[in-house]
């Protein structure tokens, strides 16, 4: 089973401690990024550490994710996210840091297919489509959101 890496960077034009706010604010996701997250149940592992169990949208469709999730204090988040249903698991990684238009967002998802025939799609689909959508859904919203 091959993993595709999927990475992009955008810099928002904002400071680092509200973007950082907003991202790993996860409870209000489904707030703020109604095309991507549906509903959020959080249990604290305590360290910045959370187990949360949520409800994702994407290819049209809703679906259980598990994510174990370590914030890092003012950087972003790394998650190790799992999806049975849709047959994919993976390692994400959302880090911020400061840059002289405001905040860099490196995002990086390592993703696992599981399922034979998502396999044979899966390079363009997930590849190309989930970080236009991923930008579209999360990181323009987080623009109309922060930027002034």
């Amino acid at each position: 089973m091959k993993d595709i890496t999927l990475h992009a960077a955008w810099t928002i034009k904002a400071p680092l401690q509200e973007v950082f706010n907003i991202m790993t604010d996860f409870e209000k996701w489904p707030q703020y990024f109604p095309k991507v997250a549906e509903s959020i149940h959080i249990i604290p592992q305590g360290d910045n550490v959370l187990n949360i169990q949520a409800a994702v949208k994407s290819f049209g469709r809703s679906f259980p994710v598990t994510m174990k999730t370590k914030i890092l204090p003012n950087r972003g988040f790394i998650s190790d996210n799992e999806s049975p249903q849709f047959g994919t698991s993976g390692h994400e990684e959302l880090l911020l840091s400061e840059c002289p238009e405001g905040t860099s967002i490196d995002y990086t998802y390592q993703v696992a297919i599981h399922k034979r025939w998502l396999r044979i799609v899966a390079r363009p689909l997930i590849g190309w489509f989930s970080m236009k959508y991923w930008q579209k859904a999360v990181i323009d919203e987080l623009r109309k959101r922060l930027e002034r």
